[in-house]
């Protein structure tokens, strides 16, 4: 049966297709690239790395010595933009707010980004900028360009097929999904306060949004967890884009007597078999395991603090202590950001039993590399990414990118390419 909200939320909590809820499935598939077209035999796998204070994307190899190929100006349209920007208070007061809040003094140019099918165009979503654009990955042009409800866009999902973008309104409390190659927007729907990760399910029918509300507040003490918003994942129909069923993790928290938890869902995986996600939580250094069929908390880890890292939650960096989870393709390993900690580890997902801490600085994500042995973990305080070997969970290298390193995502080009012609 389907959970009843706690009554801190029953007023937004109407659960509609009862039927098809019960059947809901996450897929550890869904932060893969868009799927190789019909010209697949001419693309080669890369990864994209969005420099965010930079404005910048290095696309590196995907796998192997993860070498740079090249490199792509992500804000061509920046003078543009900045003159509507100052052109009016509103725009300008909405995009001063996130340099100095979110930002941590920085504007932030590129959260996400994924490859069309044919690997012509890299789509983007820049947070400051309100919107998502299409580049010419030969010429370096704007395709096309999608205002974002609200004044901030943030973390993007691309469905099995590669049709499909998902992108957060983060300020607008709506998913938006958009035609790839078009830009054209195909359906919305509402989620919680301040929607963040975005996954679609293997099939392609479902959306998993997750809305971690106000991380920007100095209000992070347990008793004033109340101030945050309402944090909650949403579940969507990827076709008629209606609400079939919203999961709160602060009862499932309640539940197993973790009440001074936060419940804003940070980056997520889901296991190969879809019956489990992992997740992690505002100011935690671990990650819980949540089986999707009983609607419970089944597991909990707790992974080391690093000494000197103060628990002051009010010091941690947009409420993170740890941020980015990425699960190996078959199901045996997680690999974790530990954002504050200034840590990456690999987690063994049968036992929970973490293998070396490695050291980097301030992680922010984490991605599975193109061949499956290896995760990448973006380390935004030194201006590189990292290639941990799932099998030692040691170290292998690290390549020097742009500045902020954040996202790093799986993608697609044409062979022989090693960047735009606008330079």
């Amino acid at each position: 049966m389907i959970p009843t909200p706690g009554p801190r939320r029953r007023r937004a909590r109407h659960l509609g297709a009862v039927a098809a809820a019960l059947t809901l499935t996450a897929s550890a598939a869904a932060t893969a690239s868009a799927a190789p077209a019909a010209g697949a035999a001419d693309l080669r796998e890369v990864m994209f790395v969005g420099n965010n204070w930079e404005g910048t994307a290095d696309v590196i190899k995907g796998s192997g010595d993860f070498a740079k190929i090249g490199r792509v100006n992500v804000v061509p349209d920046k003078a543009q933009r900045m003159a509507e920007i100052n052109a009016d208070p509103i725009k300008w007061i909405a995009f001063m707010t996130i340099r100095n809040s979110v930002g941590e003094g920085h504007d932030q140019f590129v959260d996400d980004m994924y490859s069309t099918p044919d690997g012509s165009a890299m789509v983007v979503s820049r947070p400051s900028f309100a919107d998502v654009v299409s580049i010419n990955l030969t010429t370096g042009a704007i395709n096309w360009r999608f205002p974002v409800s609200g004044f901030r866009a943030d973390h993007m999902a691309v469905s099995p097929d590669g049709k499909r973008v998902a992108v957060s309104a983060s300020t607008g409390n709506t998913v938006h999904v958009l035609d790839i190659v078009t830009g054209k927007q195909v359906g919305s729907f509402k989620t919680g306060d301040k929607p963040h990760e975005n996954i679609f399910t293997r099939d392609g029918k479902y959306i998993w949004n997750m809305a971690i509300g106000d991380v920007n507040t100095q209000s992070d003490a347990p008793w004033l967890d109340w101030t945050k918003g309402d944090r909650k994942i949403t579940i969507a129909d990827a076709n008629t884009f209606q609400q079939v069923k919203v999961i709160d993790m602060r009862d499932r928290l309640n539940a197993i007597g973790l009440n001074d938890y936060s419940d804003a869902v940070r980056p997520a995986a889901f296991s190969p078999d879809e019956t489990k996600l992992y997740f992690q939580v505002s100011f935690f250094n671990g990650f819980f395991e949540y089986d999707i069929a009983t609607d419970k908390i089944t597991r909990t880890k707790t992974l080391p603090k690093s000494p000197g890292v103060s628990d002051d939650r009010t010091s941690f960096v947009n409420d993170s202590r740890h941020h980015g989870l990425t699960m190996k393709p078959d199901g045996t390993k997680l690999c974790i950001a530990g954002t504050m900690d200034d840590y990456a580890t690999v987690v063994d997902r049968a036992t929970l039993q973490e293998g070396p801490l490695v050291p980097v600085s301030k992680p922010y994500w984490s991605t599975v590399s193109g061949d499956g042995k290896s995760c990448v973990v973006s380390e935004s305080g030194a201006d590189q990414v990292t290639v941990i070997d799932f099998a030692t969970g040691k170290k292998t290298l690290s390549v020097p990118v742009g500045d902020h390193p954040q996202r790093v995502r799986v993608a697609q080009v044409p062979v022989g390419w090693t960047g735009t012609s606008a330079r």
